[in-house]
């Protein structure tokens, strides 16, 4: 009798004054974010979720908003990796300059885009390069297939999404295959990306094929999917490479047959097949993910991983940009940044999501006011409703300025590419928002080669007719309701 009172009057006790450890622990949450110095924008996201979310915004933190160790855990691993990166640059030093004379010769200032990747210590540009545009997983596959069945030597590829579908099971086999006949098979595939991949990874065990799964997410671990590997990657003796948008899965192939039955949805992507001296940067970033993972270490320094070509096609100049989680330096975003400020004539741009960070959305309206011509692409109907309508919130003020957006209707535009002045070239991963520019493992290629912009330019043409113009008159005639639920989301777009 005792002890249902004692208890009685906890509970009571608690009902009443329940208001003060949970406010206690709102005010230290908050006091966290703020002394965490983060992007004021990023910080007034989480406080706004936390406020308006009691209970469970404070859980959604907790797990994918906290810097934990693991921003200092990135951190180190990117002083180590530039210690590697230094080294092989003091070796290529002189190369480097007479390939950056090259280019400048051909496409002026633009050349900086380049210089800037050399200088930070990124990807050193390269102009023994042959590259192929590929639109669409119809154009991809066939020429990833084959390059995987020459393989001679060695395999690196880095997905985040890898479906143990048709083109995948198909994929797999060819490794396995390789793997038997003596060829060095290296895979990693990101653990959100390509779940039921890395739950079924004993299906590799005794076939030889190196696979492991990039920052597993465990419950001890979850704040990991805060953190992804979006990149797309293969590199095959190190001679040729492909690098894009277009993932491992039936359904970017756009084909009513066996291949993809159940594919509703057409989807609209690009990639790049390279073959050159520039791939030797994408075997050192392979190299420094490969080591995040608990894969075997191997020998970088071994010459057959690093191409060297006996002829001097000098036909495209080739660089990379990057974004990793650890890094101060946003290469990817900061290279779009300086090339579209450097644009004379017309800047042209596709992603399947557009929450811009300050800096890219400046460097459009600079551009656009200055004469530039700025033209953008989205999907009209996105895969995700929170991340359109954020998306959607951007577009007022650019449009006010000149920008002239698109929305896609024909399908699903998944490409992520941008193209200024018909001379140089985007083709990667890089989504235009912030997770790709700060958080996530991206990567994506600059191009210049005559032959591929005007073949983007051409694509880009055919994009703009299967799209809607969204005009200012369109934007303001939309329901009122439609518009306030995206100036929400937009609210939110930083931790989207």
């Amino acid at each position: 009798m005792e002890w249902s009172i004692t208890l009685l009057h906890i509970w009571n006790f608690i009902k009443e004054w329940y208001w003060v450890p949970l406010t206690v622990l709102y005010i230290m949450v908050i006091v966290t974010i703020l002394i965490e110095n983060r992007n004021p924008t990023k910080t007034i996201a989480w406080i706004l979720v936390i406020v308006f979310l009691p209970f469970i915004g404070i859980i959604l933190y907790f797990f994918f908003g906290q810097k934990f160790k693991k921003d200092e855990f990135f951190k180190r691993i990117d002083k180590n990796h530039q210690k590697i990166i230094n080294e092989k640059w003091a070796k290529m030093d002189q190369f480097v300059q007479d390939d950056l004379d090259k280019v400048n010769i051909r496409i002026g200032s633009l050349s900086q885009v380049y210089r800037y990747l050399n200088n930070a210590r990124v990807a050193y540009p390269a102009t023994n390069n042959k590259v192929k545009l590929l639109t669409n997983g119809e154009e991809k596959f066939p020429l990833f297939l084959e390059a995987l069945r020459e393989a001679k030597d060695h395999i690196h590829l880095e997905y985040y999404i890898f479906d143990e579908d048709h083109i995948g099971n198909e994929i797999i086999d060819i490794l396995i295959e390789k793997a038997k006949n003596g060829v060095e098979v290296r895979v990693t595939a990101d653990d959100f990306g390509s779940p039921k991949l890395n739950k079924h990874q004993s299906r590799f065990d005794g076939t030889g094929v190196e696979f492991q799964t990039f920052l597993p997410v465990r419950f001890s671990s979850l704040a990991n999917s805060n953190y992804r590997n979006h990149r797309k990657i293969l590199i095959v003796d190190g001679k040729k490479a492909f690098v894009g948008g277009i993932n491992i899965s039936d359904k970017y192939i756009n084909q009513n047959s066996v291949i993809s039955p159940n594919n509703k949805v057409y989807w609209r992507d690009t990639s790049v097949m390279i073959e050159g001296d520039s791939i030797n940067s994408l075997q050192l970033h392979f190299y420094l993910n490969w080591m995040m993972t608990e894969g075997k270490k191997y020998n970088i320094s071994d010459p057959k991983y690093f191409y060297s070509s006996q002829e001097n096609n000098d036909l495209s100049t080739v660089s990379f940009g990057l974004s990793s989680p650890g890094s101060d330096l946003h290469s990817a975003m900061e290279a779009m940044v300086l090339a579209i400020t450097l644009a004379k004539k017309k800047v042209q741009l596709c992603t399947p999501y557009f929450i811009p960070s300050d800096e890219f959305k400046t460097a459009m309206m600079i551009a656009v006011s200055s004469g530039v011509e700025v033209e953008l692409i989205i999907p009209k109907k996105g895969d995700s409703i929170v991340v359109q309508q954020a998306s959607l919130s951007f577009l007022k003020p650019l449009m006010k300025r000149g920008v002239k957006v698109y929305l896609y209707e024909k399908g699903f535009i998944h490409a992520k590419t941008i193209t200024v002045d018909d001379k140089l070239a985007f083709i990667g991963t890089v989504n235009l928002d912030y997770r790709s520019f700060m958080i996530n493992f991206e990567i994506t290629s600059v191009i210049e080669n005559t032959t591929l912009l005007q073949q983007m330019s051409a694509q880009f043409d055919i994009d703009k007719e299967d799209s809607e113009l969204l005009t200012l008159e369109k934007w303001e005639n939309r329901p009122w309701y439609y518009r306030a639920f995206a100036s929400i989301c937009r609210l939110l777009a930083p931790i989207l």
